[in-house]
């Protein structure tokens, strides 16, 4: 689908691409009135008289109330003519597209006998509107391979203005994408957003982490991997909310001390939450829900700092999801109050903190927001992935001596993916070790059982909410993937199942993923997918993922796999092993643990 920019945005971007003409607007804007008359939007008469009336309201505003006493015939003149040019350019922008405001431009300047090559070369995409750096990538683009090649520095100059004015001013980001974003890519991005302002870093490493794996991923492997659906909010709209709605007198939070942050933040969310969005941006959110059709939604986070080299913010703001099951319009409120509410985040108190340790505390770190259509398909009246989890592409948790870490890692989960995410209390996902996958930190099957799976997270459609469920409370024996997640404890083994009728207690069900490691090509497929990342990101990654397991035609098992997430692994850092003493005296012990240390 594609968001129409506002009314506001096309006066914003007419206006300056005015401003590259300041010779020729006056001509231009003669043209964009005949265009307006041509077309019966207003008759000239009409025109003048709401020009006539526009100024003398002027002059009240700037304290003069007679128009023939009070000031002097040229400075009148100079009065309407300005008038004249404002709503010229507002009733254009109103009922006009850019793309007409953009034709009438190139025809009036063939006229003059200015070339194509011309107009591409008096163009500068630093102070040009978005739309107009767009047109003149495209007119490029459309060019033969031999004018084309004259004119590649240019593309890529426009390419990059629009790269950070649209996703990342970050300058390594830049840097990376520039390669890789083609202008359709760019264009597909603006169609999806809504509102002004950038995409942000959570959005901004997905969509690289599609474009690379889409380009240089092998054919089978390629065919296995998708994006979700993505739409985003733009990074100013956090700002226009709190103009509109009087919560700006909160963004002193970051200044103050621990104890106050912390005691303010819930009158922080519930000023967020109560808040009204612009009515524009709240007709687009309803278009956008329109076209998801009652599929559930996440609003993620997606701040301008988030999932950069050196500044993950993991786990520092919020997602929400969005069942999306109600009416239109509580689909809506609900949409809008998750927006809110993880725009109220940025004033997160551990958020705050965070930045504070890395000396981020004066950066402009606005929010944008992204919203992915959860994957996933219907149980019963539940809503999950057959798998999730998180991957990275540089294993620092080896168990054993075999295990390379620079084949990776995976923590797995049934249903979605916030349990692998984030630790959660006494659960514990399924640990991969993608260069041996079937190596488990422990053989013993009580311990096996004991650091299992035991909660779900999912959608319950029926209740319109998201909800943490018992595994047992909702695995059914007839679920089609069961077989490669779960296996029956037959107290003192695992038992693979080999059909769905299961014999027996099915809370003897424990989901190991055994036959999901060991029946398809998950862990190989993941651990090219991390390969090629890391290798075109030059650094290493972590990703979130979903899974999906299905039967293909030819009765073989196909594992798809969804790219939700992707980020420089960059809290990792590479450090010379240091030695280990042999023997330790028991009173120089400070501290000792059995578990698994990064670098241990």
């Amino acid at each position: 689908m594609s968001f129409s920019p506002t009314s506001t945005d096309r006066y914003l971007s007419i206006h300056l691409a005015l401003s590259q003409y300041p010779i020729l607007n006056s001509r231009i804007r003669a043209r964009m009135r005949r265009e307006l008359f041509d077309i019966g939007i207003i008759t000239p008469q009409a025109f003048e008289a709401n020009v006539r009336e526009m100024a003398i309201s002027s002059q009240q505003i700037e304290g003069l109330h007679n128009p023939y006493s009070e000031e002097a015939a040229e400075i009148w003149d100079m009065r309407v003519a300005r008038v004249r040019d404002q709503l010229t350019d507002l009733l254009f922008s109103e009922r006009m597209s850019f793309t007409s405001f953009q034709k009438l431009v190139t025809d009036l300047l063939t006229e003059r006998g200015v070339s194509t090559q011309e107009l591409i070369s008096s163009l500068n995409p630093e102070l040009a509107p978005q739309e107009l750096v767009f047109e003149h990538a495209m007119t490029i683009e459309r060019m033969s391979p031999k004018e084309r090649t004259r004119y590649e520095a240019r593309l890529q100059e426009s390419k990059v203005v629009l790269i950070r004015s649209m996703i990342s001013d970050q300058l390594r980001y830049i840097n990376i994408a520039k390669e890789w974003f083609t202008l359709e890519d760019l264009a597909d991005i603006r169609r999806r957003k809504i509102g002004t302002g950038r995409i942000g870093g959570k959005a901004a490493g997905m969509l690289l982490a599609a474009r690379v794996l889409n380009e240089v991923a092998e054919p089978q492997l390629r065919a296995c991997l998708q994006t979700p659906q993505s739409y985003f909010v733009g990074s100013d709209e956090m700002y226009t909310l709190m103009s509109i709605n009087n919560l700006v007198h909160w963004n002193d939070q970051k200044y103050k001390d621990e104890d106050e942050m912390r005691a303010e933040y819930p009158l922080i969310v519930a000023d967020f939450e109560a808040a009204e969005f612009p009515p524009d941006i709240s007709e687009q959110l309803a278009s956008m829900l329109d076209h998801v059709d009652h599929k559930p939604v996440i609003v993620r986070s997606s701040s301008l700092l988030e999932d950069n080299c050196g500044t993950s913010f993991a786990g520092k703001y919020d997602s929400l999801f969005v069942p999306n099951q109600g009416t239109p319009h509580e689909n809506l409120v609900n949409l809008q109050r998750s927006i809110a509410h993880v725009y109220a985040s940025t004033l997160n108190p551990t958020a705050l903190l965070y930045r504070r340790s890395k000396g981020l505390l004066d950066y402009d770190e606005r929010m944008a927001i992204l919203i992915q259509e959860v994957q996933g398909e219907v149980m019963d009246h539940y809503y999950l992935p057959h798998a999730a989890g998180v991957a990275f592409s540089r294993n620092f948790y080896r168990w054993a001596p075999q295990i390379r870490r620079e084949d990776g890692f995976v923590r797995l989960v049934w249903g979605l993916g916030t349990r692998a995410v984030d630790r959660v209390g006494n659960d514990y996902p399924r640990l991969v070790a993608l260069s041996h996958p079937l190596l488990r930190p422990s053989t013993d099957p009580k311990a096996i059982r004991r650091y299992s799976q035991q909660y779900v997270d999912l959608i319950d459609l029926q209740d319109n909410s998201f909800k943490t469920l018992p595994i047992h409370d909702v695995l059914k024996s007839r679920y089609p993937p069961l077989r490669y997640i779960a296996q029956m404890d037959e107290d003192g083994y695992f038992a693979s199942l080999h059909s769905s009728v299961i014999e027996g207690d099915e809370r003897r069900l424990v989901l190991t993923f055994e036959d999901l490691l060991r029946r398809t090509p998950f862990a190989e497929m993941m651990r090219q997918a991390l390969h090629l990342l890391e290798a075109n990101y030059h650094s290493p990654v972590d990703t979130e993922f979903t899974l999906n397991i299905n039967r293909g035609d030819d009765g073989k098992t196909q594992v798809c796999i969804t790219i939700l997430q992707c980020r420089p692994q960059s809290h990792l850092v590479d450090t010379a092993q240091a030695p280990w003493p042999v023997e330790l005296p028991r009173q120089d012990i400070i501290c000792s643990t059995r578990f698994v240390v990064p670098q241990g």
